[in-house]
């Protein structure tokens, strides 16, 4: 697979994704629907963001379809085997879990005394 040079962005709109992996913008919403692991977030006004990770696989899905000649069945087992060897992280323990949401909420607190208004 030919290696692209990603801009160093971590959120890219539809056209510049279309742009990078070399396909219309329709072509990306349709592998939206076939492949689940692409879920780009939206904008309020409903544009799609990908992340980078997002645009990485959908390089590979390209590879796949048109340069190995693979279906879409066999790029989406492809892709599902791949996830599988990946490792993922492992969970946060509860502890982690309870310090983290506690530094939310100090930084909340924060923010609302920062925002106040001086008198």
């Amino acid at each position: 697979m030919a290696q692209v040079e990603l801009p160093n962005k971590l959120y890219f709109r539809i056209g510049e994704v279309a742009r990078i992996v070399g396909v219309k913008p329709y072509v990306l919403r349709y592998w939206e629907t076939e492949f689940a692991v692409l879920k780009p977030g939206k904008t309020p006004s409903r544009h799609r963001l990908y992340r980078r990770r997002d645009v990485e696989i959908l390089l590979e899905i390209r590879h796949l379809l048109y340069e190995e000649g693979f279906t879409i069945a066999g790029a989406k087992k492809r892709i599902k085997e791949r996830e599988k060897e990946e490792p993922t992280l492992p969970s946060l323990p509860t502890d982690y879990r309870r310090e983290l949401y506690a530094i939310r909420e100090d930084l909340r607190a924060l923010h609302r005394i920062l925002c106040e208004k001086p008198q």
